[in-house]
């Protein structure tokens, strides 16, 4: 069991980790803001894509050797991510990330359901949740103390010896395990146009600002290919990835009815508890992962954080969640899953909303903390229970495909949420910047110019290196001022999405009594392992 739990802290470690260093990340190897938006949304997107797939893999072929090749990769990933010294190599290495974490996550869990019964099957999924509780309030402070005092490749290079230890480890102790009944082969189609399609989406959303979003503001170069067309590359990428979305669905529906192996279950958005609590869950996310996005780019940004700093305020986050969760069983038990979700779901989104408001240049960091614990405690409360509510109503025969798919959904929000709220952020700070920078006086339109460039291309980041310019401590002042309503507006963005993710709730039906008891039994025995990774730092 320990092994395994390692397994899992691997994952959230470098999880918990990216959203702290990514600021440094921008100034030290000149990443874009379009690059930043693609370090988190491809890991997600790789994962979500992969992740029922690979799955079904581990039961046909070995949990235990999909756990090896998992862990491998992520190793291999991690390394060439502390190599990194351009965004091309630390994306592809992200990529790889959420490949190899979409290998561990299953292959963990399976391996738990296989191995224990009973009274130790509770136990040992305590003790998986409790690891990733455990490992979400530590990552950030382990990744902020490595980047200020050492490097950021530290924070990815600590990585290695753990998957190392995983992979002796798994080698020794953990046996192999199958299921004899899984249903072999693999929806390889599936898998291509679900990554194809959603990367085009996320794409166009990221792209936007560079390259236009109607007309060609900047020609886009791929080796030796480069768009000469007037129409920006990016409606055509909408475009494409709705066309292969659709042809997603009709593969996957062709598939069903020939009773192939299929990514996604149709059928199951035909249980109304599945498809608004999905929808719920989808909507959620992209707030929770978008507004994360932007919260250390604005500290280290405006406020001049270090990266510790940083993973110092965001652990009030975790703390909330953590003990919130003790709490949470009789809560279910007493008012209903249901309920319990819409509360969190409030709670969640009056503390985003406190937080946009208290945003500004002389913002207290307590206040801040104090809004990030009442938000964790919304997190604990909703996450873990909204997974149960999706659940609630699925047939056990589908139910292993209603859960990866319900976890799919919540990759698929985050990366849609860090595109669009990334894109968000980053067009009202150009904006605001352009306007402020207009009243420091002895600065020429070349000038401000370039100052926005470094400031829209940095998402912020490199703020504080404009006091090193010509006019710079009042350009630094303005492109401050700048970000603080960016943010402000992204926040408070982030906090419209979670009510209506909150809305969605309302089409919700009422749980059975015998399914309000199993939804009090997650909330004892799973509740972190549920509400950690929906809260923006566990994709």
């Amino acid at each position: 069991m320990p092994i395994i739990a390692l397994a899992v802290s691997v994952i959230i470690m470098d999880a918990t980790v990216v959203n702290v260093v990514l600021p440094v990340l921008i100034r030290d190897i000149n990443l874009t803001a379009s690059d930043a938006e693609w370090v988190n949304s491809v890991y997600a997107l790789v994962f979500a894509a992969l992740l029922i797939t690979v799955g079904r893999i581990g039961d046909i072929f070995g949990r235990r050797r999909l756990l090896i090749v998992g862990i491998v990769v992520f190793g291999v990933a991690s390394l060439l991510a502390s190599l990194s010294d351009s965004a091309t190599t630390l994306i592809m290495a992200r990529l790889l990330q959420g490949a190899g974490g979409a290998m561990i996550l299953p292959a963990t869990l399976s391996t738990i359901n296989a191995l224990f019964t009973g009274r130790e099957r509770g136990i040992a999924f305590a003790i998986w949740g409790s690891t990733i509780g455990g490992m979400a309030a530590v990552g950030p402070l382990v990744g902020g103390w490595l980047t200020t005092d050492f490097s950021w490749r530290w924070a990815f290079l600590i990585n290695i010896p753990i998957t190392i230890i995983v992979l002796v480890g798994t080698l020794l102790w953990v046996p192999e395990t199958k299921d004899p009944h899984a249903e072999r082969g693999a929806d390889a189609a599936g898998v291509v146009l679900s990554i194809l399609g959603l990367g085009a989406v996320v794409f166009g959303l990221i792209e936007g600002q560079r390259y236009g979003w109607w007309t060609t503001t900047e020609p886009l170069t791929l080796g030796g290919f480069s768009w000469s067309w007037s129409v920006s590359p990016v409606p055509v990428a909408f475009a494409l990835g709705l066309a292969m979305l659709t042809a997603f669905v009709l593969v996957e529906r062709s598939r069903a009815r020939s009773h192939r192996p299929a990514l996604l279950d149709l059928t199951l958005f035909g249980i109304r508890s599945f498809r608004y609590g999905s929808i719920a869950a989808l909507v959620v996310a992209l707030g929770e992962f978008g507004m994360l996005f932007a919260l250390p780019l604005f500290l280290q940004g405006a406020l001049g954080y270090t990266a510790l700093d940083t993973g110092l305020l965001i652990l009030a986050l975790a703390v909330g969640t953590f003990l919130i969760s003790g709490g949470t069983p009789q809560l279910t038990r007493r008012l209903g899953g249901r309920a319990v979700v819409r509360i969190g779901l409030f709670l969640e989104a009056v503390a985003i909303t406190g937080l946009g408001l208290s945003i500004s240049l002389t913002a207290n960091g307590w206040v801040l903390a104090a809004w990030l614990f009442v938000y964790g405690s919304g997190v604990g409360m909703a996450t873990a229970q909204l997974t149960s509510v999706i659940l609630a109503d699925v047939p056990v025969s589908q139910s292993g495909q209603a859960s990866g798919l319900q976890s799919t959904v919540r990759q698929l929000g985050s990366a849609l949420g860090i595109a669009l709220l990334g894109t968000l952020l980053v067009s009202t700070l150009a904006a605001a910047t352009t306007d402020n920078l207009r009243s420091v006086p002895g600065l020429d339109n070349a000038a401000q110019q370039q100052i926005v460039g470094i400031v829209k291309g940095s998402a912020g980041a490199a703020i504080p290196e404009l006091g090193a310019l010509p006019n710079g401590p009042a350009a630094q002042v303005a492109a401050e001022t700048a970000m603080v309503g960016a943010a402000r507006i992204t926040t408070l963005s982030a906090a419209g999405i979670i009510l209506l993710g909150l809305l969605a709730t309302i089409a919700l039906p009422a749980m059975r009594r015998d399914d309000e008891d199993a939804a009090a039994e997650v909330a004892v025995t799973g509740t972190v392992t549920g509400t950690v990774t929906g809260t923006g730092l566990v994709p």
